[in-house]
């Protein structure tokens, strides 16, 4: 200290230099200035006295991911419509909202039942004794022993006389004529089982016209997502799904769709933009209550930075001549270190910088 120096013009040149810092560093969050200038301003006329407490968030090393949000519908699906192949009167129909398995009548004309088979290829012929062999002959063994009526081996492509004594026992279950033949008609076809979402038909009209209309029994949740997002949604994924009334869980995706259409995204707007059709699992089925239908947010995962330090957002501090830093609280000592930013998600951003570690203590507003 010089001679003209008193223990007032030390205080002055403390103050001062605070001040200097406090306006190189421009806060990230409009609040947090005011929060640092006048923690500054306070130290400033403290001299020699510990800084006052501050909140503060330990960096933590951990994963970040960067996610793309897009609406979608969770419910059962398509419809998809059925049109009778059974010529004569309606007699019996279920009702909306019924679970059909195999083997059960979907309805009934002239009072005999029309049940459910499962598959993918539609009875496109009749089929009886002296048949030629194809995949429908197998499809239709298949479903047959299914149900408890075989004595004709392994399914194949072959009708034989063991394939039309089963098909008389199964008639003879149902109450019908044990012709041993079978009517391309005789059934409904379906992937698998079904659940009735509209009734279209009523009883006393022609068994030829539309029935009704079904999805699958599995709710799933059914995205359009702009087709130049594609690259986001792959089969076997993670999602997050938000669903109505703040629930959130998880989902797998089961299918993208290869065909780009235009069309209403999941919230049902158009913005002209091709879609293409995801489709996704939930892990917990039961996280959707019980809505048969409701709109959600499905967040996609974009690209993902494992094992970087991260700091809570308020932590960033804005410095004057550019670039960011974070304020190390080291037991009520605190440091400034310039830090570069890199991947920001759910509040966190990634940081770098040289001397900061993993456990360390940083003040922050958030």
């Amino acid at each position: 200290m010089s001679e003209h120096e008193g223990p007032g013009g030390a205080r002055r040149s403390r103050r001062a230099r605070w001040f200097i810092i406090a306006a190189v560093l421009v806060v990230v969050v409009g609040t947090m200035s005011v929060v640092v200038l006048t923690r500054v301003t306070s130290e400033a006329q403290q001299v020699g006295q510990a800084p006052p407490p501050v909140e503060t968030a330990k960096v933590e090393k951990t994963d970040l991911q960067e996610e793309e949000e897009a609406n979608g519908k969770l419910g059962y699906g398509e419809e998809s419509s059925l049109a009778g192949r059974k010529q004569g009167t309606i007699t019996s129909l279920p009702d909306a909202g019924a679970v059909l398995t195999r083997g059960k009548a979907v309805y009934g004309v002239d009072a005999k039942p029309v049940p459910l088979f499962y598959g993918t290829l539609p009875f496109f012929r009749d089929l009886a004794d002296g048949a030629a062999d194809g995949p429908d002959v197998k499809q239709l063994e298949e479903n047959l022993k299914a149900l408890g009526f075989g004595g004709f081996g392994t399914p194949d492509k072959k009708f034989t006389s063991a394939t039309a004594a089963a098909i008389k026992k199964w008639q003879k279950s149902l109450g019908l004529e044990q012709t041993g033949a079978f009517g391309q008609g005789d059934v409904v076809l379906a992937p698998g089982e079904i659940r009735v979402s509209q009734v279209a038909a009523q009883l006393g009209g022609p068994g030829g016209g539309e029935l009704l209309k079904y999805t699958g029994t599995e709710r799933l949740v059914e995205v359009k997502l702009d087709a130049a997002k594609q690259a986001i949604a792959k089969a076997g994924d993670k999602v997050g799904v938000d669903i109505t009334g703040g629930k959130t869980t998880t989902g797998v995706i089961t299918d993208v769709g290869k065909v780009a259409e235009n069309g209403k995204d999941g919230a049902g707007q158009d913005d002209g933009k091709p879609k293409i059709k995801v489709k996704i699992k939930l892990d917990d089925p039961a996280a959707a209550g019980s809505l048969d239908s409701t709109p959600v947010s499905v967040r996609f995962t974009k690209e993902v930075h494992s094992g970087v330090l991260a700091v809570p957002v308020g932590a960033l501090l804005a410095l004057a001549e550019g670039g960011y830093a974070v304020e190390v609280d080291e037991g009520g000592k605190r440091r400034l270190i310039a830090v570069k930013t890199g991947l920001f998600s759910g509040g966190r951003v990634e940081v770098t910088g040289t001397g900061l570690a993993a456990g360390m203590r940083v003040v922050t507003t958030s």
